[in-house]
């Protein structure tokens, strides 16, 4: 089998052209959202949590925001999405450590790995999952010593929050409605 121009790399052209513009209030309420959602996780975290061991702040969840608030109707971004992809990806992240921190490149693949094919079984795809569970494999000392707390907090606590501000903010304006589906 060769690589030609007629075959494999044909398939790489694109079909379609960009998707349009979104409005300006789209672009509001998306940063009101993402601003609000990680004020909220942010908040909890350096105020509440500030001086304790916890840690409530994954930099998935930045990834989380751009689709709970500004891609509301994709799959993706759906709660069952949201929650599930947090949670399942973080126990196979922790899961992966355990097993294979000594080769810590072959943890950090297998985790990312294994949690994209359990989002696929579990129909909660959700692509900052599998920053989860490869935070879960690179983190330091301090997320290594959560263990499995770590898919309860921060991967499922802060999900939530994010989840509980996406309801409210995204459902204020007439041209919004979130979420598509739960189950």
């Amino acid at each position: 089998m060769t690589i030609s121009g007629n075959g494999y790399l044909k398939k790489m052209r694109g079909v379609t052209s960009t998707p349009p513009r979104v409005s300006l209030s789209e672009i509001v309420w998306s940063w009101m959202g993402a601003f609000l959602g990680i004020s909220a996780v942010a908040y909890l975290n350096y105020v509440i949590l500030d001086g304790s061991d916890m840690n409530l702040m994954l930099g998935s969840f930045g990834a989380s925001a751009v689709l709970v608030y500004g891609a509301i109707k994709s799959p993706l971004a759906q709660p069952r999405n949201l929650i599930g992809g947090h949670v399942f990806s973080g126990f196979i992240g922790v899961a992966s450590y355990k097993l294979f921190h000594p080769c810590m490149w072959m943890a950090a693949a297998i985790a990312v790995a294994t949690a994209l094919a359990l989002m696929h079984i579990t129909k909660t795809l959700h692509p900052p999952g599998g920053a989860t569970a490869l935070i879960a494999v690179i983190g330091g000392e301090k997320v290594h010593n959560l263990g499995f707390l770590y898919p309860i907090m921060p991967a499922g606590l802060g999900a939530i929050i994010m989840l509980v501000v996406a309801l409210l903010v995204n459902n204020i304006p007439k041209t919004r409605k979130y979420p598509e589906f739960w189950i």
